[in-house]
């Protein structure tokens, strides 16, 4: 049961490069841990941004964070899961700091190491490439880039069996990123004003999560005129192009008073900017979108703390994952959260495809089927 088995990984292997499908060997599981036959993984900017070396994480690296699968095996510890269940990955986190014991593990003391240091946080790996070589692992702790993943009882989420995981997958990161600030981080309210800038997979899983949590005016910022008129299907109530004027005066000009709450998604400097200057007294700003480490944004001290805004750091929507991605395949069945309405399908051989037309705007939310059911 935990032997070492051979599968094929997608492998990055230079900064900006391509990634090749090779054949990898993963080692055997730990107590702790959970082997999961990877059914289909979600692609996200994260990936991208780490591919970029935008984070800083080791390379040779098997990447991929929104892994859905079927368990395979489990680590004499855990009781959590069985072989056959049906489950997602979600972020890694220690269990064990002051963060998580007080219900913030997406803030983990440890997030940068557990979930970009390549391995686990002792630092040993699990993969080593055909020629024996050690190739970095359990990104978010899972690496789901792959035909199988060992993950961990932290960030495994059972899931139903009725839904498919080419659908559920992605709930993992991104959509519970942008859902979860809303909801929980930000906690919108009922009546209040709301702005997502970006409409991509976080940013339009944040409109959709706003027009659940009762706002009343939903504002979508992007340049992308086919992201904008989705996000108005999806429950936004306006749409601004950045590119056409100035978006901070038009959201000042349809709230009146400017909005109560903003979430930058697109991780871009002179956005975050925007997404500051455009709220009103006792407005929050939150931020989810990754920029490249060391990123500086000028703002005016005077405009936010006259103004008594709020500019919050949010990872993961400050969710936890057991809890909280059950609460939204419940909000998809009802039809609230119809997040695949996002998703586009790719092969697994098709992986840097779908990459392209990620960091296009081809296409929202990738997904790759890795996998049978």
């Amino acid at each position: 049961m935990n032997q070492e088995r051979k599968i094929k990984a997608a492998v990055v292997r230079e900064k900006g490069g391509p990634l090749h499908i090779e054949q990898v060997t993963l080692g055997a599981l730990r107590r702790d841990e959970i082997l999961v036959r990877i059914v289909a993984t979600g692609v996200c900017h994260t990936d991208m941004v780490v591919r970029d070396q935008l984070f800083e994480s080791p390379l040779p690296a098997i990447l991929g964070h929104e892994g859905g699968g079927v368990v395979e095996a489990v680590g004499e510890g855990v009781t959590s899961v069985a072989p056959g269940d049906h489950v997602i990955m979600s972020y890694m986190y220690c269990g064990d700091c002051y963060l998580c014991e007080s219900g913030h593990p997406a803030h983990c003391q440890h997030v940068g190491p557990i979930n970009f240091g390549g391995g686990r946080l002792d630092g040993s790996t699990s993969a080593t490439g055909a020629g024996g070589e050690e190739v970095h692992d359990h990104f978010f702790g899972q690496s789901s880039f792959a035909e199988y993943s060992i993950a961990s009882v932290h960030n495994v989420v059972k899931v139903p069996k009725d839904l498919p995981l080419e659908i559920l997958a992605p709930l993992g990161c991104g959509l519970q990123t942008g859902s979860g600030a809303v909801l929980n981080a930000l906690k919108v309210r009922p009546g209040s004003s709301f702005v997502a800038f970006g409409a991509g997979a976080v940013g339009l899983a944040a409109v959709m999560a706003a027009k659940i949590a009762g706002a009343t005016r939903i504002i979508a910022v992007d340049v992308n005129p086919a992201r904008l008129s989705l996000a108005l299907e999806l429950g936004a109530t306006h749409a601004v192009n950045g590119a056409e004027g100035d978006p901070v005066a038009q959201i000042l000009e349809i709230t009146g008073k400017g909005a109560d709450f903003s979430l930058e998604c697109s991780g871009i400097g002179r956005v975050l900017r925007q997404a500051i200057d455009c709220l009103g007294f006792f407005g929050t700003c939150g931020i989810v979108g990754a920029t490249p480490m060391g990123t500086e944004v000028p703002i005016d001290v005077n405009g936010v703390m006259i103004p008594a805004k709020r500019i919050m750091g949010i990872v993961q929507g400050d969710v936890i994952a057991h809890t909280f991605i059950p609460t939204l395949i419940e909000f998809y069945r009802q039809g609230k959260f119809p997040f695949d309405r996002l998703i586009k399908h790719y092969d697994f051989a098709d992986i840097n495809q779908a990459i392209e037309d990620s960091e296009s705007g081809q296409t929202i939310k990738p997904v790759l089927r890795i996998g049978n059911p």
